[in-house]
């Protein structure tokens, strides 16, 4: 009976082709399920050399593993699939496109999950949503993005695009964001730039619940602030994934840096973090110095104006003005802690240990298309008062350059020394 069951239970497994684009997919699931980094770093190395690894942990953590329920679509160098999560019972759909090689490396891989109510026939698009989502992106882009000019090309290669019918044959609506976004980001090189598809209709006039829904996931998160803690030798840790509204999170940060208030170096952790309110970048950075600092500006293009953001000296709490910083990046960091760590290496306030960060100066807003179309659109630019530059399409280059793996260890021991 035992034999039976087994034997029905593997007849019941999905076969993964054996294409290009079957055979990558059949190596992710192999590592990614196993939980094991160094055979994750193995198969990124292989076949996925852009991908950082701890993203592929991060959603390790959060899933367990995936269970693959079926294979959607099947060509030589395209799959379509679907997954369940081993921990808990939430399903999602992931597309990948790989390379005619061997090894097929990839060229565009997406997990996405599926939202309740919702299922693969909520991808779906036609001639006319293709249409309403080309018009409307170039529409936004050129009203908003931070360089008019660019955004004309934009709208010159888009339409070239589309008159050539490149978009034509596009029926997902995931897919299709995404090569907008790539064809977009061609000639912007902007990577805050991006459109986004929804299968269900996006709610009018913010997201679904409003501000309350948005205050819930921040608190949930703990604005982003996941560790807090003295280490030995009196050394401060702080661990931040995101610079989120200090309208919110401002009590969270105050608490956070009144732990800290007594440490006798500081090591804040922004490895993996993506960035946020460059109002919480002036908050947490006015608990570093001891009077008023300029720290950055933002040049509005539509408005035709420029906005300063400086330190506050009537913070609650103790300042730690007079201790050593240091500010763990990697090539991930990007944006709102690009431009923390940005505005702290050019005032001489810490010292950056780690990766060069990911490049990204144009703060972003999103606009809704229409009911399952939104684009991200950069409306700003950065302009540090002591470099009259920023970090777009460079990244911040760390004082000490080691992998982002080994930062904390370095830190800790440059802390020590100090």
């Amino acid at each position: 009976m035992l034999v039976l069951l087994s034997t029905l239970w593997a007849a019941a497994q999905p076969v993964i082709p054996d294409t290009p684009a079957g055979r990558t997919l059949k190596a992710w699931l192999d590592a990614f399920n196993s939980g094991d980094r160094a055979r994750m770093e193995s198969y990124i190395q292989k076949f996925d050399p852009a991908r950082p690894v701890d993203n592929l942990m991060n959603l390790r953590n959060q899933t367990g593993g995936f269970e693959l329920l079926g294979i959607e679509k099947s060509e030589r160098t395209h799959i379509e699939f679907r997954v369940k999560a081993q921990a808990g019972d939430r399903t999602a759909i992931g597309r990948l496109d790989v390379k005619e090689s061997d090894p097929a490396e990839v060229v565009s891989f997406a997990v996405r999950p599926l939202p309740p109510g919702v299922t693969q026939a909520n991808f779906s698009i036609d001639a006319a949503a293709r249409k309403s989502a080309i018009d409307g992106a170039i529409a936004m882009l050129n009203e908003f993005y931070v360089f008019a000019e660019t955004a004309r090309k934009m709208e010159e290669s888009i339409r070239a695009r589309q008159k050539l019918g490149e978009y034509d044959s596009m029926t997902n609506g995931d897919a299709f964001a995404q090569k907008l976004t790539a064809d977009l980001r061609e000639v912007s090189r902007d990577r805050h730039l991006a459109v986004t598809f929804s299968p269900a209709v996006l709610p009018k006039g913010g997201p679904a619940g409003g501000p309350d829904a948005v205050r819930r996931q921040l608190e949930e998160n703990n604005c982003g602030f996941e560790k807090a803690e003295r280490l030995p030798l009196n050394i401060g840790y702080l661990k931040l994934n995101m610079f989120a509204s200090p309208d919110i999170c401002g009590p969270t940060a105050s608490a956070a840096m009144n732990f800290l208030g007594n440490v006798d170096a500081l090591i804040i952790d922004l490895r993996e973090n993506g960035g946020g309110d460059p109002r919480m970048v002036a908050y947490l950075s006015s608990y570093l110095f001891d009077k008023r600092t300029h720290l950055n500006d933002l040049y509005h293009r539509k408005e035709n104006r420029t906005e300063e953001f400086w330190t506050s000296t009537d913070m609650p709490g103790k300042h730690l003005g007079s201790k050593p910083v240091f500010v763990l990046t990697a090539s991930r960091t990007f944006s709102g802690a690009e431009e923390f760590t940005y505005n702290l290496k050019n005032l001489k306030r810490a010292t950056i240990i780690g990766e060069t960060t990911g490049g990204g100066a144009h703060p972003v807003t999103g606009h809704r298309i229409d009911d399952h179309f939104t684009i991200g659109v950069p409306f700003a630019r950065a302009i540090n008062p002591i470099s009259k530059t920023n970090w777009e399409g460079t990244g911040v280059e760390p004082d000490v350059k080691v992998p982002a793996s080994e930062a904390l260890e370095v830190a800790q021991k440059l802390a020590a020394k100090k």
